[in-house]
């Protein structure tokens, strides 16, 4: 019999093969009884505690789900320039780091069903703009408003504010003092940033709207073809959704302070 008639069936053999294998990887958690998260430190996705322990949204989401898997979570902090990379070359199962569900990423890896919405946020100065009813009213070339370099906050300031001076640090902690002393009106921040400065200091900053200025939705993320892994992370996140369970733990991380008390939780 000639080679050339089985080579059809090889073809088809080695491509049931090969899809069998890409689809283990969920089997291959559960069998190891370990699942490998990488996590990238950005606060208050995943920070150190001043033991050195590795809190925040995205550790507490990893413990809880490896808990529901009814396996251990080895969670990997990793820089994240190469995070996808770690993943591509399957180093770690699964990413949980905040990371933005893009059209450029999705060529990469595959999300999940999205976790939550960030972005870039507003915090005011309370004196400065107390008279202020709408946000359009800060888009004025007598309104300063405060950001910091190389940062997609400092990208899209003139694109959202395209009339006010932009006033540009270098230093975070130079651009919320000059939101606290009275020199700008505003501060364009990631969403965390602006609320943690409202949080510290109440009397004088505001957040004068509650979502971001400009969103972006974050997913977890898997290697291209691991869709049985991917099938079980989509109904965790519809779960824990509809529990509850996402949205009250990312308030406690993104909507308080109460996690610096101490590194509680």
């Amino acid at each position: 019999m000639s080679a050339r008639r089985f080579a059809p069936l090889a073809a088809l053999c080695l491509l049931t093969i090969t899809a069998a294998a890409r689809a283990d990887l969920l089997d291959d958690i559960l069998e190891r009884g370990t699942i490998r998260i990488g996590v990238s430190e950005f606060v208050p996705w995943t920070m150190r505690s001043s033991s050195g322990a590795l809190i925040g949204f995205e550790v507490d989401l990893a413990k809880k789900l490896a808990a529901d898997m009814g396996v251990k979570a080895d969670i990997r902090a990793l820089a994240w320039e190469g995070i996808i990379g770690n993943l591509q070359r399957g180093e770690i199962d699964v990413i949980a780091a905040g990371m933005a569900i893009t059209p450029e990423r999705a060529l990469k890896v595959n999300f999940s069903q999205p976790i939550a919405r960030s972005g870039v946020g507003l915090a005011t100065n309370t004196r400065l703009t107390a008279d202020m009813t709408s946000i359009s009213e800060l888009d004025s070339e007598e309104i300063i408003i405060a950001t910091v370099a190389k940062t997609l906050s400092h990208e899209v300031s003139k694109s959202l504010f395209e009339e006010a001076t932009i006033v540009v640090f270098d230093d975070a902690r130079l651009a919320e003092k000059a939101v606290l002393e009275g020199e700008a009106h505003a501060y364009l921040a990631s969403m965390p940033e602006a609320v943690f400065l409202s949080l510290r200091n109440a009397a004088v900053v505001d957040i004068p709207i509650d979502e971001p200025l400009l969103a972006s939705t974050e997913g977890l993320a898997v290697r291209k073809g691991e869709q049985e892994l991917l099938n079980f992370l989509n109904a965790w996140v519809v779960a824990r959704q509809t529990d509850k369970w996402i949205p009250s733990t990312r308030d406690y991380w993104f909507r308080t302070l109460d996690w610096a008390q101490g590194d509680a939780r």
